[in-house]
């Protein structure tokens, strides 16, 4: 965005609203009366949205969630029954094994430096897209709003919401803790789990966090996560080789915010009477907090 613009965005907010600066004054949004965005428009043209209060427990039994971790390459995808599949990132390289119903992205240097997988998946028309305002952004920027064929559902960082204050980690512990749709937080006061996504959804690092957020304000009851392995960070994710693989920052976070994000979100999901599999058998999350399957025994 323009450096004038971002100048006098500057000089007329206050720095609590500094991470909008690259959406003012291109953005314009509405809100429903639950919170979530359900009007978009960029540039003066309108995004088509779905809305995101209508999907609240559309859904319900079992879902596979697919990550990116090495492990995916021992799965035979043939022999999983056919279930709601649900991709981040780059596990989009398996389309033509599975079929995609939901894509969450997240990761805005994803949306920069694979272009080629984004303009595929975009141009699903039975796909749903879960991504940010500066997701959409990017994506209309490069391939042009009318080459958008899936749907698109906006989702925000519960912190940084568009167009409102930043909220601290602080804030989050004076502000959340009564509300019904925060379970609890950590002792480090910057992780929660929302089990309402329309009001945002909580960062812990990692876009699978996200989803799992996502997938309980949908309605599943069994999440199956594949490719959850969250070690062996050197090595490619199991779409890359060595020479395109991109740098991954999970190692730094994985002690201090990754697993103990889980482990909230294992509790908070228990207590919604919803079960996580990990069908990562060498995954760095330890089975107490997702227990771990072979996937020929979870579909046996």
């Amino acid at each position: 965005m323009g450096t004038l613009t971002k100048q006098i965005y500057r000089y007329t907010h206050p720095r609590s609203m500094r991470h909008n600066e690259n959406l003012w004054p291109y953005i314009k949004i509405q809100r429903d009366k639950f919170g979530a965005i359900s009007e978009l428009f960029y540039k003066n043209s309108q995004v088509p949205l779905q809305n995101l209060s209508a999907l609240k427990g559309s859904y319900n039994g079992r879902v596979l969630l697919i990550a990116t971790g090495p492990s995916i390459k021992k799965l035979d995808f043939s022999s999983i029954p056919k279930l709601p599949t649900v991709g981040v990132n780059g596990a989009w390289n398996l389309h033509k094994k599975v079929d995609f119903n939901i894509y969450i992205i997240v990761d805005m240097t994803f949306i920069d430096n694979r272009p080629e997988i984004l303009e595929q998946i975009i141009a699903k028309p039975d796909l749903t897209l879960f991504t940010t305002v500066h997701g959409i952004i990017k994506i209309i920027d490069r391939f042009l709003l009318n080459n958008i064929k899936c749907k698109l559902i906006v989702i925000e960082d519960k912190c940084y919401k568009i167009y409102e204050k930043k909220i601290s980690a602080d804030d989050i512990t004076k502000t959340f803790t009564s509300h019904q749709d925060i379970l609890s937080l950590e002792k480090s006061d910057r992780i929660a789990f929302n089990h309402d996504i329309r009001t945002g959804i909580f960062d812990a690092g990692t876009v699978v966090y996200w989803s799992l957020q996502i997938l309980a304000f949908l309605g599943f009851n069994t999440i199956y996560i594949a490719g959850l392995d969250m070690n062996n960070f050197s090595k490619p994710r199991f779409y890359e080789t060595t020479d395109n693989m991109l740098p991954s920052f999970l190692n730094e976070k994985l002690h201090d915010i990754i697993i103990p994000a889980f482990t909230l979100a294992s509790q908070a999901l228990r207590n919604k009477n919803i079960e996580v599999i990990n069908l990562s058998q060498d995954s760095a999350i330890p089975s107490y907090i997702f227990p771990k399957l072979d996937y020929r025994d979870a579909f046996k």
